[in-house]
């Protein structure tokens, strides 16, 4: 029997993976945004370090609102260092084996209990101490939790994600719709990372990601790590020329 779509050939559109530059804000922008939230009244001085820990660790969300003081490694001077354990979803009653709304799982794309030492720098290390200082942690250790001592809840924060834009950015910013999710400052704190010339390979580590998936979501900011690279690369080479040529002239 033939059917009017026995003739009919079609493949999937392709997706564009890539992260766009232009939703990707730079390190002033985020300065704004993170200022921003912190100035809220309401639950915006407790989400200042979850926002940050998504920018300078690059952190999933589920990974901060699992993230334990025990975990987190916080010396009075210099870097800090977070072992990431797991992250906690929103799977919904039905699909849960005890019926709760959060199910907390390893990390992702990883053994059951496989850790994840994240570097982080000093800026983050003050705010995360001064979070501890101002609100204390939940019995179970965790650092952010709302009201009632639960799990942060997604829609939360981002409607103090979204109340932090519209205070913080331009119109032209608006319209670019940079940051327009709180997952965007992960995205451009690996983007600065690679855009500091850290080894793609040491960015996917600290990221949880293998070097594939960072390579495709990040192609046009690992063309501009590549562009920084040759510029040391060629200033390396005008410094031996140079030792060449005062060589010659002795």
């Amino acid at each position: 029997m033939i059917t009017p779509l026995s003739g009919l050939r079609w493949s999937a559109p392709e997706v564009a993976d890539e992260v766009d530059p232009d939703c990707v804000p730079n390190p002033a922008q985020v300065g704004r945004l993170l200022a921003a939230v912190r100035a809220l009244p309401g639950r915006g001085p407790h989400l200042y370090a979850f926002f940050g820990c998504m920018y300078y660790a690059a952190m999933r969300p589920a990974e901060v609102i699992h993230l334990q003081k025990p975990q987190c490694r916080l010396p009075t001077t210099g870097w800090g260092l977070l072992n990431l354990k797991g992250g906690v979803v929103t799977a919904g009653k039905e699909w849960t084996n005890d019926g709760a709304v959060h199910e907390v799982h390893s990390l992702k794309r990883r053994a059951a209990k496989a850790t994840r030492p994240v570097p982080i720098p000093p800026v983050l290390v003050r705010m995360l101490r001064e979070h501890i200082e101002s609100f204390g942690v939940a019995p179970d250790g965790r650092l952010f939790r709302n009201g009632a001592g639960n799990y942060v809840d997604t829609s939360a924060y981002n409607i103090t994600w979204g109340r932090a834009r519209e205070a913080a950015l331009t119109l032209d910013e608006h319209a670019l719709e940079l940051a327009k999710r709180p997952y965007d400052l992960r995205h451009a704190g690996i983007s600065f990372w690679l855009a500091s010339g850290v080894d793609p390979a040491e960015c996917a580590r600290r990221a949880g990601q293998s070097i594939q998936v960072l390579f495709r979501y990040y192609a046009k900011f690992l063309a501009e790590a590549r562009n920084h690279a040759n510029s040391l690369i060629e200033g390396s080479m005008r410094r031996w020329e140079g030792q060449d040529r005062s060589a010659e002239d002795t």
